[in-house]
């Protein structure tokens, strides 16, 4: 009971944070001046992603359950896949597929590739090279991740350059001076980091209590739970009109997300991380890669109708999903 009551506190301290988070990283970014796609890709996937940064550290440092590391961060990539679906159901007017820019194209592909170099170590296991106690595959990642970031801003700037009437956008925050967003900014997102400190721990207590096991338990409660910020972000953004901003934040929380499973791995001293992990992890990774396919062809393709409320690709997203939770609850 205890366990339950403080896994809803945890939870409840990260959405209201998150909420807040979102607030003054938007405000943040209008002083900036920086285009909505690298808003979305960078800072709001990084204040978002912020719960699955301090969960994966404080699960191979401080609690030892590198599967609680591995499930929150894989299963949050594919918890915002699903986002995207649900984004898409209450976008009433057309799919939101067709609102988007094509440029979140270049921030989901990258996704894939991270999410397939994370497959290929899982897969492999034992047998992953590795240099000291760091996984190889780590460093593929780290230099992947700001390889993506300096293309998405060299992409943005052209595309702010091409399209000079996208770049006007209506102040929001004129009266709120950059100091006082900052301030709230860093207090809140305190407030995020102490909750998700003690994610991991409940998690492991919550897997041993119910028998439902560590990767399931990461996978699906602490996933969840640290993806609620991008929940409040997307919907946020979502209600007033900034599609890019909340689809640019889902793709990039995922970019970040394996960014962070690299970090986990450095941390993780007694060797490479994966090889430390349930195999059964695999299964999140390639459900994910699926998921972002599919948005990727529902991207490129842009169909106008809806197939009942929501999208052949999202009925596409919320399948593969379906089928992640089946698989995972079977191998638990």
């Amino acid at each position: 009971m205890f366990l339950w009551i403080g896994f809803m506190v945890c939870t409840s301290l990260i959405v209201y944070s998150g909420i807040k988070l979102s607030k003054y990283g938007d405000i943040i970014a209008e002083k900036t001046g920086l285009g909505r796609t690298w808003i979305g890709v960078v800072l709001m996937a990084s204040v978002t992603s912020l719960p699955e940064l301090v969960t994966g550290i404080s699960s191979v440092t401080y609690a030892d359950v590198p599967d609680i590391a591995a499930g929150d961060v894989l299963g949050s990539c594919v918890f915002n896949m699903l986002i995207l679906a649900f984004l898409d159901a209450i976008h009433r007017q057309m799919p939101i597929s067709a609102k988007a820019q094509h440029g979140h194209i270049l921030s989901a592909g990258f996704g894939v590739l991270l999410l397939s170099i994370i497959g290929i170590g899982l897969f492999l296991g034992n047998r992953v090279p590795s240099l000291g106690w760091i996984g190889s595959y780590s460093f593929v990642v780290l230099v992947i991740y700001f390889m993506a970031m300096r293309l998405l801003f060299v992409y943005e700037k052209k595309r702010i350059a091409e399209f000079v009437k996208e770049r006007v956008e209506e102040l929001r925050y004129e009266k709120i001076s950059t100091r006082t967003a900052v301030v709230n900014y860093g207090i809140n997102a305190m407030v995020v980091i102490i909750a998700a400190i003690f994610l991991p721990r409940i998690g492991a207590g919550i897997a041993e209590t119910t028998g439902l096991g560590q990767t399931f338990v990461g996978n699906i409660f602490i996933a969840l739970s640290t993806s609620l910020p991008e929940v409040v972000v997307s919907i946020s953004a979502v209600k007033m009109g900034a599609i890019d901003l909340a689809i640019g934040n889902l793709f990039g929380s995922n970019i970040f997300n394996i960014f962070i499973l690299a970090i986990d791995d450095i941390l993780f001293v007694k060797g490479p991380i994966l090889s430390f992990v349930n195999a059964s992890h695999i299964i999140s990774a390639l459900s994910a890669v699926l998921m972002t396919a599919i948005a990727i062809i529902g991207l490129t393709y842009r169909t106008e109708k809806k197939a009942l409320f929501l999208a052949w690709d999202s009925i596409g997203i919320l399948f593969v999903y379906v089928i992640n939770l089946m698989l995972l609850y079977t191998l638990r």
